[in-house]
């Protein structure tokens, strides 16, 4: 198989150095760029769009999570992954708005690093602990009893809500399963998984696994 394409976007250069060093020494994984402003990453997104962005949201130009959705927008199948220093609520759920499908916190090693990216090619959604505990506590401040059509009149879920299949499936990606481990737990086929994981994005109107999760249980369907 291709290696996997990793952009590097950071402007610190003892990180930058790091995650370049993490990615171009293992062969599953291609260097398809490294730099450490907007601008310069914008342009390379232009060129193209690799299988992972690896991100920073504080940046010297502009905030990374820009950078998340021009890549989701031209490649929907881009998996962005964002490595900060910010834990706080509004960095975390606007870099999943914007199309982070991973959100980890300084300090990984190379190891952990590289898993996290193929992690993250396989279908899972690898997180910090501690962003993973903040967003559970966002997810149960919202209402179990809060009506998906009555949320956010006129959105595409309140039109179109998931069904049950759809809805179990959607539980199981929450928790970070790759696809084909779904597809086991529900004795049905990977490619199955796939299509309804299709059909809930575009019920819901978003581009990534997170994107989904977060927009479903604000919309008091998780």
């Amino acid at each position: 198989m291709d290696p996997i394409s990793v952009l590097v976007v950071e402007d610190e250069p003892e990180f930058l150095y790091a995650y370049c060093e993490a990615v171009s020494c293992d062969r599953r994984l291609r260097l398809a760029g490294a730099v450490g402003t907007c601008r310069a990453a914008r342009a390379l997104l232009a060129l193209e769009v690799p299988d992972v962005l690896l991100v920073d949201l504080g940046l010297p130009d502009g905030d990374g999570a820009e950078l998340i959705r021009q890549a989701t927008k031209r490649r929907p199948d881009c998996d962005p992954l964002v490595v900060t220093v910010f834990g706080d609520d509004r960095h975390v759920i606007e870099a999943i708005v914007a199309g982070a499908t991973g959100y980890l916190l300084k300090g990984s090693s190379h190891a952990e690093l590289v898993e996290c990216i193929l992690a993250l090619r396989a279908g899972g959604s690898p997180i910090s602990p501690s962003i993973a505990r903040r967003l559970l506590r966002l997810m149960s401040s919202a209402s179990p009893t809060a009506s998906p059509a009555s949320a956010r009149p006129g959105s595409a879920a309140s039109a179109s809500i998931l069904t049950g299949r759809e809805a179990d499936i959607l539980r199981l990606v929450a928790k970070g399963l790759p696809f084909a481990d779904v597809a086991a737990t529900l004795d049905i086929s990977p490619h199955t998984v796939v299509t309804h994981v299709k059909k809930i994005y575009r019920k819901l109107a978003v581009h990534s696994r997170s994107e989904a999760v977060f927009e479903a249980t604000q919309l008091g369907i998780l």
